[in-house]
């Protein structure tokens, strides 16, 4: 009777995988010869769903197995897990994260990890389709060559409809990691096209990136063990704002063909003096969690010339009102930095300038509007009231004095509304009031609240 059961068990458990065969065939199976998109195979949207998750899971597997084995540590950043993980869905499903019902689950790596010709003969031994995606180093990007070796900076490994997209981090001078675009080369994209995937699906690489070094934790989810952010959601939160702009030595290169480089005593002691007020005017910030970026004239010299403008003799960051924090001031009277003056209202055309040394640091607040962005100037010997017009702007990172900063992403709409459409040339005599383009006269502050709004301190 027991030896009975025991072939019923056996039957129905073989029975059961031959089911589970023939299912994957039916919907994952690949034709070397012919690529179909997984919606060909059936018209059933919850049958095309399924057979996606479970194609995923197993890339997945077979992807972390490779890595384990030539000793690449891989983490786990694809959005929709990481998010699902935060907001603990999906408590009671067997497969509880990795059966995602999506083309992409993106991981990344570290460069100085990748094992390339390993990873990429692995993987093709498992039948994956492998693109690579290479980049200029910008590392060794300087202004005395403008040129760099390209580095592996993605991996598209694509088997039965499902892609696993490998993102390759570098670490850059100032602490932080750095990722290249997906720029595919013409038989790449030859090969994409022909396998009916749309990079489109990809989470990273439609431009670079920049994000804070992260801690990671090995983590086993669906029985897969690989690392993942050790705080996911604090990662997840870099994501909107991670774009990277290089700057342009090639530009900088021109400008200085033309207009040969001050390197006087008096103009390098300037730019020393200049990069330590930058850099501590971001630790500043930074530690009371106040968002900045560089405007006017050392926006202007990280722009045009990839250096601070010699004879420009301040240092300009630009600061949302919203972002204002009462700390601010405290924070920098308390580092060494005083007041120089305080103008306007928070309400109304703020500024703020601290003074370091021989350098002064002027602080632009701006103001949003439903089609432009502004920000304010007081003159202080007549209470006069001027307004900067500047189209609509978003952030991005670069890479500027070895630290990772904020600069407007329409960085040459930025520039042109505040000095023209000749801000190549250099312009040594400059007037606040009259010589930016974007400057309208903006009233009179009354008298009687002189006290408040024109502190000179």
């Amino acid at each position: 009777m027991r030896i009975h059961r025991s072939l019923v068990a056996l039957v129905c458990f073989a029975l059961g995988f031959l089911c589970i065969q023939l299912y994957m065939v039916k919907y994952v199976s690949w034709n070397d010869n012919k690529h179909l998109s997984i919606v060909e195979i059936s018209h059933d949207p919850s049958e095309v769903s399924e057979a996606l998750a479970v194609q995923s899971y197993i890339n997945i597997q077979h992807f972390a197995r490779i890595c384990a084995s030539r000793s690449m540590v891989v983490t786990l950043i694809e959005p929709s897990i990481l998010t699902r993980i935060v907001n603990k869905e999906n408590k009671a499903a067997k497969c509880r994260y990795l059966c995602i019902k999506e083309t992409v689950t993106t991981f990344s790596i570290m460069g100085n990890n990748l094992h390339e010709a390993a990873l990429v003969e692995e993987m093709e031994k498992e039948k994956f389709t492998v693109i690579p995606v290479l980049h200029k180093d910008p590392r060794h990007l300087s202004l005395l060559t403008g040129k760099a070796e390209k580095i592996s900076t993605h991996f598209i490994f694509l088997r039965n409809f499902h892609v696993i997209h490998l993102v390759v981090f570098y670490e850059r001078q100032g602490g932080f990691l750095w990722h290249g675009p997906v720029r595919f080369k013409m038989q790449s994209r030859n090969v994409i096209e022909r396998l009916k995937f749309d990079a489109k699906l990809l989470r990273f690489g439609h431009y670079p990136g920049a994000y804070d070094t992260f801690d990671t934790a090995e983590v086993t989810i669906d029985s897969v063990t690989f690392r993942a952010p050790r705080y996911p959601k604090k990662f997840l939160d870099q994501i909107p704002h991670a774009r990277f702009i290089e700057c342009n030595y090639t530009r900088a290169q021109e400008f200085y063909r033309l207009h040969s480089k001050d390197n006087g005593e008096e103009a390098e002691a300037f730019r020393e003096a200049a990069a330590g007020v930058v850099r501590r005017g971001k630790a500043y910030l930074d530690s009371i969690g106040v968002r900045f970026w560089m405007s006017s004239g050392t926006c202007l010299g990280w722009f045009r010339q990839c250096d601070i403008i010699p004879y420009s003799k301040d240092v300009d960051f630009g600061i949302w009102i919203k972002d204002y924090n009462e700390k601010l001031m405290p924070t920098f009277e308390e580092n060494s930095m005083p007041i120089k003056h305080v103008f306007g209202k928070v309400a109304d055309s703020f500024e703020l300038s601290f003074q370091s040394d021989d350098v002064k640091l002027d602080m632009f607040f701006f103001y949003e509007e439903e089609e432009y962005m502004w920000n304010g100037g007081t003159q202080a010997k007549t209470g006069k009231k001027f307004k900067y017009f500047f189209p609509k702007f978003t952030l991005c990172w670069t890479s500027f004095l070895d630290l990772k900063i904020r600069i407007p992403c329409e960085t040459l709409s930025y520039i042109e509304a505040n000095y023209g459409t000749n801000w190549f040339t250099p312009v040594t005599e400059w007037d606040w009031k009259q010589s930016p383009p974007n400057v309208r006269e903006n009233g009179v502050w009354p008298q009687d609240e002189w006290d408040e709004v024109i502190q000179l301190l």
